[in-house]
């Protein structure tokens, strides 16, 4: 499930700091003082918004989820992240590209607040991360009911987690990429 959340993470972020430093350029409306300063609390509130939004429905999954079944589809970190990625490409690029007009009304703010976005789900799979650590399982969802673009893990067709040990799949806790051992 943190896979999931965390696949959008560096897209947003990225984006948004790129479309804050183009924005930068332009003087806008406002001045880039005042754009900068309301980037800087659009990027706060976007932030905090992403992190507790759905918490508890996050949470509610995971205290129910039950073990991994022999004929649970279940997929790779690699194949999660490209799933959502090209399911969500367009979305991104609107995104970006309304940050970075904006930056003709208040220059800088809309990049903030995308990357805002990037830094609130990077919190909330660090959050999930910390409830697969105390339950000692990863919590997967099925792939059939993560919809076309291959998102939203806390949705209404999601009925219940998986739960696996913790080496299993090549996902750490929190939806990281795992750190294999350096052979000596």
């Amino acid at each position: 499930m943190a896979v999931v959340v965390r696949a959008g993470a560096a897209p947003l972020w990225w984006l948004g700091v790129v479309a804050a430093g183009l924005g930068a350029v332009p003087e806008g409306l406002t001045g880039r003082r005042i754009g900068t300063t309301a980037g800087a609390a659009l990027f706060l509130l976007g932030a905090a918004g992403v992190l507790l939004a759905r918490r508890g429905r996050y949470a509610a999954l995971a205290r129910g989820a039950a073990r991994a079944g022999k004929y649970d589809v279940l997929q790779d970190r690699a194949v999660t992240v490209r799933g959502w990625r090209r399911g969500h490409r367009w979305w991104l690029l609107l995104g970006w590209a309304l940050a970075l007009g904006s930056a003709f009304a208040v220059p800088v703010a809309g990049g903030l607040l995308l990357a805002g976005l990037g830094a609130g789900l990077w919190l909330k799979a660090a959050w999930i991360g910390r409830l697969e650590r105390s339950a000692e399982a990863l919590l997967w969802v099925r792939v059939d009911w993560l919809g076309r673009g291959g998102g939203n893990p806390a949705g209404k067709a999601v009925k219940s987690l998986r739960a696996t040990g913790v080496a299993a799949g090549d996902a750490a806790p929190g939806g990281a990429r795992r750190r294999t051992a350096a052979l000596v």
